[in-house]
Protein backbone atom coordinates (compact mmCIF):
# COMPACT_ATOMS: atom_id res chain seq x y z
CA UNK A 1 0.00 0.00 0.00
CA UNK A 2 1.45 3.37 -0.86
CA UNK A 3 1.15 6.30 2.11
CA UNK A 4 0.15 8.91 -0.76
CA UNK A 5 -0.81 12.51 1.33
CA UNK A 6 -0.27 15.72 -0.10
CA UNK A 7 2.32 15.95 3.21
CA UNK A 8 4.26 13.03 2.08
CA UNK A 9 4.50 13.28 -1.49
CA UNK A 10 6.64 16.33 -3.21
CA UNK A 11 4.76 17.71 -5.98
CA UNK A 12 5.89 19.26 -9.11
CA UNK A 13 3.42 21.16 -12.02
CA UNK A 14 3.12 18.69 -14.67
CA UNK A 15 5.02 19.09 -18.23
CA UNK A 16 1.63 18.29 -20.04
CA UNK A 17 -0.42 21.25 -17.74
CA UNK A 18 -0.87 24.29 -20.06
CA UNK A 19 -0.19 28.07 -18.89
CA UNK A 20 -3.68 29.20 -18.41
CA UNK A 21 -3.89 28.28 -14.54
CA UNK A 22 -5.28 25.07 -14.65
CA UNK A 23 -3.03 22.77 -14.06
CA UNK A 24 -2.20 19.63 -12.80
CA UNK A 25 0.43 18.51 -10.72
CA UNK A 26 2.51 14.90 -9.84
CA UNK A 27 4.39 13.33 -7.39
CA UNK A 28 7.49 11.38 -7.79
CA UNK A 29 9.11 8.75 -5.89
CA UNK A 30 5.89 6.39 -5.86
CA UNK A 31 7.38 3.12 -8.15
CA UNK A 32 4.12 1.65 -10.42
CA UNK A 33 2.16 4.51 -9.81
CA UNK A 34 1.74 8.58 -10.99
CA UNK A 35 -0.34 10.27 -8.52
CA UNK A 36 -1.69 13.85 -10.10
CA UNK A 37 -3.59 16.58 -8.15
CA UNK A 38 -5.20 19.63 -8.94
CA UNK A 39 -3.06 22.42 -7.96
CA UNK A 40 -5.72 25.05 -7.39
CA UNK A 41 -6.73 22.62 -4.61
CA UNK A 42 -3.14 20.87 -2.88
CA UNK A 43 -5.34 19.74 0.26
CA UNK A 44 -7.78 17.79 -1.75
CA UNK A 45 -7.77 14.61 -3.23
CA UNK A 46 -5.57 13.37 -5.50
CA UNK A 47 -5.80 10.01 -8.39
CA UNK A 48 -3.36 7.79 -8.53
CA UNK A 49 -2.40 6.12 -12.11
CA UNK A 50 -0.67 2.98 -12.99
CA UNK A 51 2.49 4.50 -14.95
CA UNK A 52 1.57 2.24 -18.34
CA UNK A 53 -2.26 3.90 -17.66
CA UNK A 54 -0.54 6.80 -17.29
CA UNK A 55 1.62 6.87 -20.58
CA UNK A 56 -1.08 5.62 -22.38
CA UNK A 57 -3.32 8.40 -20.97
CA UNK A 58 -0.78 11.05 -22.45
CA UNK A 59 0.19 9.40 -25.74
CA UNK A 60 -3.84 9.62 -26.30
CA UNK A 61 -3.74 13.31 -25.76
CA UNK A 62 -0.49 13.84 -27.81
CA UNK A 63 -2.52 12.29 -31.01
CA UNK A 64 -0.19 9.14 -31.03
CA UNK A 65 -3.21 6.46 -30.76
CA UNK A 66 -0.80 3.79 -32.08
CA UNK A 67 1.54 4.34 -29.18
CA UNK A 68 -1.01 4.05 -26.68
CA UNK A 69 -2.93 0.67 -27.81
Amino acid sequence: MINLTPETATWRKSSYSGTGGDCVEIADGFPGVIPVRDSKHPAGPCLTFGTHAWASFISTLQGDDAAAA
